[in-house]
C-alpha cells in the first residue's frame, strides 16, 4: 500500500510539473534564472569575503606574535646579561632571580615559536584559501556577466518565436477551417465572387430585355426629332440644305415611335414553371 502511494505521489508530482512547465511563462522563467544567479554571486561574494577576512586576521595575528617574540627574545637576552652581570658582582640573590627570569622568558619564547609555526601554517592555508575564493567569484561574474549578455538575445529569441507562432496561426486560419462558425478566408471569397458573377449575369440580362431596347428606341428617336427641328430652323436661317432633308428625319422620327410603340408586343410571353 505505501508503495502504490509512493508511485502515485511520484506520477501526480511529475505531472504537476509538466504541466507547470507548459503553462509557464518562458520569459518569466529567464528572468527567474537571472535573479538566482545574482543571488548565488551574491552568496559566493559574501563567503569569498569571510575566506579574505580570515586570511587578513591570521596575518594580523602573525605580526603581531612576530612583534612579541622579538619584544620577548630581546627580554631574554636582557636578563641573561643581568643574572651574568649579578654572577660577577658576587651577588648571588640576584643573579639567581634575574636567571629564574631568563629561564621563565625562555619558556614563554618556546611556546610562542609553536604559536607562530601554526600561525603561519594557518596563514598559508588562509592564503590559498582566500586565492581560490578570488577565483572563483572572478570565474562565476564571468559567467553571471556572460547570462546578462546571452538574456537579450533570447528574449529576442522569444519575440521572434511569438510572432512566428502568431503567423503560423493566422496563416493556418487563411488556409484552414477554424470552425463551424467561422468561414475561412476561401470561403468568403468564392460567396463574393459568385455574387458579383451573378451580379455581372444579370446585369448582362437586363442589357438585353425588351425595355432596354424600347429606352434606346426612345432615344434614338428624340435625338432624330432634335435634328429634324434644327434641320428646319436652319432652313428657315438659310443655313440648311432643302426642306426635304428635314421632312425625311422627321418621318424617320415617326418610324423610330412606332417601333418603340410595337415592341411590347414583341416581348415573350414567361414560361410556365
Amino acid at each position: 500500500m505505501f508503495k502504490s502511494m509512493k508511485r502515485w505521489w511520484k506520477y501526480m508530482t511529475a505531472k504537476l510539473n509538466s504541466s507547470f512547465e507548459e503553462k509557464a511563462d518562458p520569459k518569466v522563467q529567464l528572468e527567474q534564472a537571472i535573479t538566482e544567479a545574482q543571488d548565488q554571486h551574491r552568496r559566493l561574494r559574501e563567503q569569498a569575503a569571510n575566506v579574505i577576512a580570515n586570511q587578513k586576521q591570521t596575518e594580523m595575528r602573525l605580526n603581531r606574535q612576530m612583534t612579541d617574540y622579538e619584544k620577548l627574545a630581546g627580554n631574554t637576552k636582557q636578563a641573561v646579561l643581568m643574572a651574568d652581570a649579578a654572577t660577577q658582582a658576587g651577588d648571588t640573590a640576584k643573579a639567581a632571580e634575574y636567571s629564574s627570569a631568563a629561564e621563565a622568558f625562555a619558556n614563554r619564547l618556546i611556546g610562542l615559536e609553536h604559536e607562530i609555526e601554526e600561525t603561519k601554517s594557518l596563514a598559508l592555508q588562509s592564503t590559498q584559501a582566500s586565492e581560490q575564493a578570488k577565483a572563483a567569484v572572478a570565474q562565476n561574474s564571468a559567467a553571471l556577466q556572460k547570462k546578462l549578455a546571452e538574456r537579450q538575445k533570447l528574449l529576442s529569441q522569444l519575440d521572434q518565436a511569438k510572432m512566428q507562432e502568431t503567423m503560423n496561426k493566422a496563416m493556418a486560419t487563411i488556409s484552414e477551417t477554424v470552425g463551424e462558425d467561422v468561414p475561412t478566408f476561401d470561403q468568403v471569397r468564392d460567396k463574393i465572387e459568385a455574387r458579383y458573377a451573378k451580379a455581372k449575369g444579370m446585369s448582362e440580362l437586363t442589357g438585353e430585355s425588351v425595355e432596354s431596347r424600347m429606352l434606346e428606341v426612345e432615344n434614338a428617336s428624340m435625338n432624330v426629332e432634335a435634328q429634324a427641328r434644327l434641320s428646319e430652323i436652319r432652313t428657315q436661317l438659310g443655313l440648311a440644305p432643302s426642306a426635304e432633308e428635314g421632312q425625311k428625319l422627321l418621318e424617320q422620327a415617326a418610324d423610330l415611335k412606332t417601333e418603340a410603340a410595337a415592341a411590347p408586343a414583341e416581348q415573350p410571353a414567361p414560361q410556365e414553371g
